[in-house]
């Protein structure tokens, strides 16, 4: 039985397809890598490359890959300078989706191009892939069978070990912000009795769901708090925490504590703040 592509447009395209459908479904394993890499660093480039030379006798093989290496390099970038002025910014989804785009867009417009020309000077490469067929002796069909066996074994491993992924290290991120959302900006001198804000921020690496509790202490006097905030891993949460100062005084000192699930100590040290009260 034979396999064939005839275009490596399609082929580029069906494995940038499979790369949305791999980190969509599976957050995390190592075959986003391995189809992550040609995807920013070659794909661009290449569609790039067949957009605009659409002939044999036009740059060979080997400088088609050295420049789409170098045009992908180029390209990458630019399109998250377009990214960093949109309402969605640089995330790892607009750039996927983008480069996707861009990959699909170049792809169509190379075939456009290609189809005025005849087949004779249209530059394509094809991929031919030769499984046994059904033919021959019996022993012919049993090393068929074990062969396909064989490759459904490793199909199946290789998913067991992408779904079931090695556990690293379990912790938490927990830091604060000014009340813009930037590590400047903290509120430093307070009246008595005016409500300040500062933002909390939390991110679950405990490969589970846990829930947190944030108090807010002055003095080591509980002021404030917030619960719960249940996570699941790798999810993250911003959120303000507002705490009121009673007693004026200067260098009084503000602490936030973060709690895991029903512990009745911080899991991590407390984050602090030094401010001044006036009357």
């Amino acid at each position: 039985m034979k396999i064939g592509i005839k275009n490596e447009l399609l082929l580029l395209n069906l494995l940038a397809f499979l790369l949305i459908i791999v980190i969509v479904f599976l957050p995390s394993n190592v075959l986003r890598i391995i189809l992550g890499l040609p995807f920013v660093l070659f794909f661009p480039g290449y569609v790039l490359m067949a957009a605009f030379f659409v002939k044999k006798e036009e740059p060979s093989i080997l400088e088609r890959v050295v420049l789409s290496f170098g045009l992908s390099i180029a390209v990458v970038p630019l399109i998250g300078l377009i990214l960093n002025y949109m309402p969605w910014g640089i995330k790892l989804e607009s750039i996927l989706y983008s480069v996707a785009s861009f990959v699909f867009i170049m792809s169509v417009i190379a075939w456009l191009r290609r189809r005025k020309l005849v087949e004779e000077e249209r530059f394509s490469i094809r991929f031919h892939l030769r499984l046994p067929g059904w033919g021959g002796s019996a022993w012919d069909k049993v090393l068929s069978i074990i062969l396909v066996l064989a490759i459904l074994g490793a199909l199946g491993v290789t998913g067991y070990v992408i779904a079931t992924p090695k556990v690293a290290e379990r912790y938490t991120q927990f830091y604060i912000l000014g009340p813009e959302g930037k590590a400047a900006s903290y509120p430093r001198d307070l009246k008595v009795g005016k409500e300040s804000r500062i933002m909390v921020c939390i991110v679950n690496h405990e490969y589970e769901a846990v829930s947190y509790r944030v108090e807010a202490r002055i003095n080591g006097v509980k002021n404030n708090e917030i619960e719960p905030i249940v996570l699941e891993h790798n999810e993250k949460w911003e959120g303000e925490i507002s705490f009121v100062a009673d007693v004026a005084g200067e260098n009084q000192k503000v602490e936030f504590l973060l709690y895991k699930n029903e512990e009745a100590e911080p899991c991590l040290e407390p984050l602090r703040l030094w401010i001044n009260v006036a009357e």
